[in-house]
């Protein structure tokens, strides 16, 4: 058993995968993949309210930029052992003065360990690994040629008591991402820690309030001085809307001096069922 996750997080780091987060894509990724047959589209709304108004490598500043990302996951399908989606980003950008720009696009292959899998091992986590890879205009970032690996570790922990079909409880998800420059001002550094961690708790059957973290610390080989680091703190919600639709809503406030002050963001995404791949999936 051992030997096959280790294979499934080496097969994802051997995908193609893509750049840092940044403003565009401000989430913390679930172990859940998008089902075999169906297409996940997402926008991603997020607004710097407050952010940097000059900067000095010849990027444009982050204060009151409005990012609008779009998001197309299609999956794959489940075997006994792993479950395979890829991701598709379209980032634009809407600058002060400058009014809206394409800004780059990443592609994102992922693997999980199947459902089946981690309850025939009683592995009590979902795992997962995510490589994003792809290009941001030089006026946006300096580094413009990407990659992000991203190993995804959740927990549902739902309370005994609960009367059966009742899942509600704390949710738990950790991302210990690393990030790679290969053309720009960052890319004799090496790989770049960023983890994001997300808790949620479900107040109701189709609500839940919690907290999600950002951070950038620098180089793994010697994190940045705390001042140079990026962390990010957003009290955030989800609402269930049904189970084709997915909605989420934080206000992030930056705790070090080099990250934005003030974001907020929005998730609002739909599954798209193509009927023969849904039966298939079925089966």
């Amino acid at each position: 058993m051992r030997h096959v996750i280790w294979a499934v997080f080496f097969l994802g780091c051997g995908s193609a995968a893509l750049v840092a987060q940044g403003n565009y894509e401000v989430q913390v990724y679930g172990y859940d993949l998008v089902p075999r047959g169906v297409t996940m589209v997402e926008l991603h709304s997020n607004f710097t309210a407050e952010g940097s108004k000059t900067t000095d490598d010849g990027t444009l500043p982050t204060n009151h930029q409005q990012h609008e990302t779009v998001e197309i996951t299609h999956g794959f399908g489940e075997g006994k052992v792993i479950g395979f989606e890829t991701g598709f980003y379209i980032f634009t950008n809407i600058q002060p003065d400058h009014g809206w720009m394409y800004v780059g696009s990443h592609i994102r292959p992922r693997v999980a360990l199947s459902k089946e899998f981690t309850q025939k091992h009683h592995i009590p986590v979902g795992l997962s690994i995510s490589n994003e890879f792809g290009w941001q205009r030089p006026s946006i970032s300096a580094d413009t040629w990407t990659w992000e690996i991203r190993p995804i570790i959740d927990k549902k922990i739902v309370p005994k008591h609960r009367e059966p079909g009742d899942d509600r409880g704390l949710y738990l998800s950790f991302n210990p991402t690393f990030d790679k420059s290969f053309r720009g001002p960052e890319s004799n550094r090496g790989y770049a820690f960023s983890p994001n961690f997300k808790f949620s708790y479900d107040v109701t059957k189709r609500v839940a309030v919690g907290a999600e973290y950002y951070g950038s610390y620098g180089p793994v080989t010697g994190f940045d001085p705390l001042r140079d680091q990026q962390q990010q703190i957003l009290p955030a919600v989800d609402v269930d809307f049904g189970e084709n639709w997915e909605f989420n809503l934080g206000v992030g406030v930056g705790v070090t001096q080099a990250t934005d002050h003030l974001l907020i963001k929005c998730i609002l995404g739909y599954r798209f069922h193509n009927k023969k791949g849904s039966e298939l999936a079925k089966k």
